[in-house]
């Protein structure tokens, strides 16, 4: 009987899949921007959605559900609520964006930029004039 499985396959088992899904949002979320296949990126782009609306909802069920879903991550955790929670407080879905790259060379496969749409900015430094002391 043809059941009828949600969700991509990527040529993988279930916990191989699993485990590929957590090493891109990890590093998505660590590095602010990741360069994959076309196929892998828009397979992982729903989770990395379901994952920011529970930081945004911010309650400890979520946070429960976003470590479970990280594989017990501390930094990665960490660093989704220090430093993307500020940027999606005002953007209800939409939290990634793919961008077209030239195809790899080996394979010619479709090659994309995942990242997120709000990116966090650095602080501004203080261009203040330093104060020097002069021998008089």
């Amino acid at each position: 009987m043809n059941k009828k499985v949600f969700g991509r396959k990527l040529s993988r088992n279930r916990n191989s899949r699993k485990a590929l899904y957590r090493s891109l949002v990890r590093a998505l979320v660590l590095s602010g921007q990741i360069k994959t296949t076309q196929a892998k990126a828009r397979a992982v782009q729903p989770e990395i959605d379901k994952i920011m609306t529970l930081v945004k909802k911010g309650d400890l069920a979520s946070q429960k559900r976003i470590l479970s879903k990280l594989g017990n991550d501390k930094e990665v955790y960490k660093t989704l609520y220090e430093k993307h929670a500020l940027l999606i407080k005002d953007r209800n879905s939409g939290f990634t964006r793919l961008m077209a790259l030239p195809e790899r060379r080996g394979d010619n496969a479709k090659m994309v930029s995942l990242s997120f749409v709000e990116v966090s900015q650095p602080k501004p430094v203080n261009k203040a004039k330093k104060e020097t002391k002069t021998k008089k």
